[in-house]
């Protein structure tokens, strides 16, 4: 039986992740340390381990143990318009960490495949649509961080013979995602804020643009290349073809709430106004793997869920060390307004 790890495995796209490779029926350790997922995401039939890969003495302990197989490396803090004042919080959970679990890989000498998620943010500004050909022009620290562990990854592949997957998927949502994370998944905020009688917050005018994918049209593709030589060695952006508006994307998860919009308008911040990327590739290799949810459709299924569970009240990052330019509503947030 292959051996899997998965980081980031209590977070939402990792729980999705293991439930996936344990369908493909590896024996899985998930990896988390619950600074944003929930230890009840994770799939009982996973040995779940409570640990950051910033701790390469636990990384170095688990890879000696088990022999891992395959690596998929979804551990990450996400939050690119906030890494511009978390740098080194950002660099070292996001490229150290993940440096981490290279050279335990290189070292183990067992790894046949290290699954990667990237992101479009490795692109930057002015790159439409995003395709795998561009060199990437990452615009903030969160980007740089993706495109640096890319970099490595294909340096490990060529010094040492690692085989790697890349994918860069991009604003995926769904069930399962921690809607009181006032930083990043903007449907999960607006869910949230809906759900607790809150107006919307849209940053500026809410006419910048992105492609929203639903986690079904990601998690499966990311499991299962490990399966599918014809992508080893690839980067593969992977989610939705068509692109919203943020004031289109607030007026459809006002709809399936069933609540009129009621919008608020913040300034606005310095981000990436048209992100959006093209998928030829990613078809290519995986076909009907890929369903292309709409996303009416996945936003219902959210919403649903999103009632069930009801709303949460998130946690302001207490390592916030640049507040030059800082966005009002963050440091709000942070004051606990």
């Amino acid at each position: 039986m292959p051996k899997s790890l998965v980081t980031g495995a209590a977070g939402f796209i990792g729980s999705h992740v293991v439930d996936e490779v344990l369908e493909m029926g590896h024996e899985v350790v998930a990896l988390d340390d619950l600074s944003g997922g929930f230890v009840d995401h994770v799939n009982g039939r996973a040995q779940f381990v409570e640990g950051s890969i910033v701790d390469h003495d636990l990384i170095n302990k688990l890879f000696e143990k088990h022999r891992f197989d395959y690596v998929f490396h979804l551990a990450a803090y996400a939050a690119e318009g906030l890494s511009h004042f978390i740098k080194r919080f950002n660099y070292t959970n996001n490229l150290i960490g993940s440096v981490n679990l290279i050279n335990a890989s290189v070292n183990t000498g067992t790894v046949k495949c290290f699954v990667f998620t990237s992101s479009i943010a490795v692109y930057g500004a002015n790159q439409l649509p995003m395709t795998e050909d561009l060199t990437p022009l990452p615009e903030d620290p969160y980007g740089i961080a993706k495109y640096a562990v890319e970099m490595d990854l294909r340096e490990a592949h060529e010094m040492f013979g690692l085989p790697y997957v890349i994918f860069r998927p991009h604003n995926v949502y769904g069930e399962r995602q921690n809607i009181g994370d006032p930083y990043r998944n903007v449907i999960g905020i607006f869910m949230n804020q809906i759900l607790k009688g809150e107006p919307l917050t849209v940053f500026g005018d809410g006419m910048q643009t992105r492609a929203f994918s639903h986690i079904s049209d990601v998690a499966p593709a990311i499991a299962r290349c490990v399966e599918m030589e014809q992508a080893y060695s690839k980067v593969l952006n992977v989610g939705a073809d068509r692109p919203y508006s943020v004031l289109e994307l607030a007026e459809t998860v006002s709809r399936v709430m069933g609540v009129e919009p009621d919008i608020k308008h913040l300034d606005a911040r310095n981000e990436v106004v048209h992100a959006y990327s093209s998928h030829d590739r990613v078809h290519e290799v995986f076909g009907a793997l890929i369903q292309n949810v709409s996303l009416e459709e996945g936003l219902e299924a959210m919403a649903q869920w999103v009632k069930e569970v009801g709303s949460r009240h998130g946690r302001p990052l207490s390592q916030i060390e640049v507040r030059k330019n800082l966005p009002s509503s963050w440091a709000a947030f942070e004051r606990g307004v």
